[in-house]
């Protein structure tokens, strides 16, 4: 989705207080995010932590009006605002100072702009002006939307020297720079933007990428193949199938070492365990299950202007989010419900 995120470091990138760590804190500061939306769960833990606060739990929110479930106090729509506080020129600033654990979660619709790194820079050095990392207490949190972000993070899956970051992929591909794409489970993109470039799809549904595809190549489902994850703290948790792929669909990595061995470029595993061995040396906290590896603080983010357009949302559709709720009869029809009802609300229904 373009997220201008900071691979150079790890805590850049991670909801660093723990999900359970939400509990702990003394004051929030939500920006360009609405958990509700995109990470109930999440928002579940606010709303029990405002609930059993000895004292009112301050929650500031910047970016779209929206009703989380618990009192907050809406500071403004975008940049400017994020810009004052980080100042120290807005009334919330005071309660991140001078509260003893305050925590920040910075969401994907601060993120997606171009001026998304300038952003990241402008809250991390909020975060160290307040007293939210650099000690034992780190409240920097980023909320992610894709369930493979973190783990494609810690793994470098990221352009290297000379290389096109999405923007540069989709800018290439409809000036006719970049002439063969691969899409491995890629649907949240606009795929009218690939031009006349020769498209191989892999993926578990019938998505957008998929019809815009040359040529399929069938994935399995997460609930058909043995899985790594690594979720939006970073937590490592491993899954096993709970069923067969159907028809000619094949696990992910047994795809790409067969294209491997076709292509002459054979990688060097046979087996998931084998992968899993290979993922480690790289990445060795990845053999540490269901438990966090704290992340050291550093520099991240980049200088610059901050827009003026307001913050938005990521989620278009809570019901219809990725491939496999879009291929749902179900949340389709409680989409259609959901969309029906704000027509009533507001009156626009014809």
């Amino acid at each position: 989705d373009g997220a201008a995120l900071d691979p150079s470091c790890r805590a850049s990138y991670l909801f660093n207080t723990t999900i359970a760590g939400i509990e702990d804190a003394d004051a929030i500061l939500l920006v360009g995010a609405n958990p509700r939306w995109e990470a109930p769960l999440i928002n579940t833990r606010i709303r029990k932590a405002w609930w059993h606060a000895s004292k009112p739990l301050p929650i500031g929110l910047i970016g779209p009006r929206a009703d989380l479930t618990y009192p907050l106090d809406y500071l403004g729509a975008g940049p400017q605002t994020l810009s004052d506080l980080a100042k120290g020129d807005h009334g919330f600033a005071k309660v991140l100072k001078d509260a003893e654990r305050p925590m920040v979660m910075l969401g994907m619709g601060a993120l997606t702009r171009p001026d998304g790194a300038a952003i990241l820079h402008t809250v991390r050095a909020m975060a160290e002006s307040f007293g939210m990392a650099g000690g034992a207490w780190n409240g920097f949190n980023v909320l992610h939307t894709a369930a493979a972000r973190v783990a494609g993070l810690d793994l470098g899956f990221v352009p290297g020297a000379g290389g096109r970051d999405m923007a540069g992929i989709l800018a290439g591909a409809e000036q006719g720079e970049v002439d063969f794409v691969y899409l491995l489970h890629a649907d949240e993109f606009d795929t009218g933007r690939l031009g006349k470039a020769f498209v191989v799809y892999q993926g578990s549904h019938g998505d957008a990428g998929a019809h815009r595809a040359d040529v399929i190549l069938p994935g399995a489902a997460y609930t058909e193949k043995d899985g790594t994850w690594l979720n939006t703290e970073g937590r490592v948790q491993l899954a096993e199938r709970a069923g067969f792929p159907p028809g000619e669909a094949r696990e992910d990595w047994t795809i790409l070492r067969a294209l491997s061995d076709a292509l002459g470029h054979r990688l060097p595993y046979d087996s998931l365990g084998q992968l899993r061995a290979a993922m480690i040396v790289q990445v060795p906290h990845l053999a540490r299950i269901d438990r966090i590896a704290p992340a050291e603080w550093g520099a991240f983010g980049a200088e610059g202007v901050l827009g003026d357009a307001p913050f938005t949302t990521p989620i278009r559709d809570f019901y219809l989010t990725n491939p496999i709720t879009r291929a749902s009869r179900t949340m389709a029809e409680c989409s259609a419900l959901a969309l029906a009802a704000r027509a009533e609300a507001t009156g626009t229904h014809g």
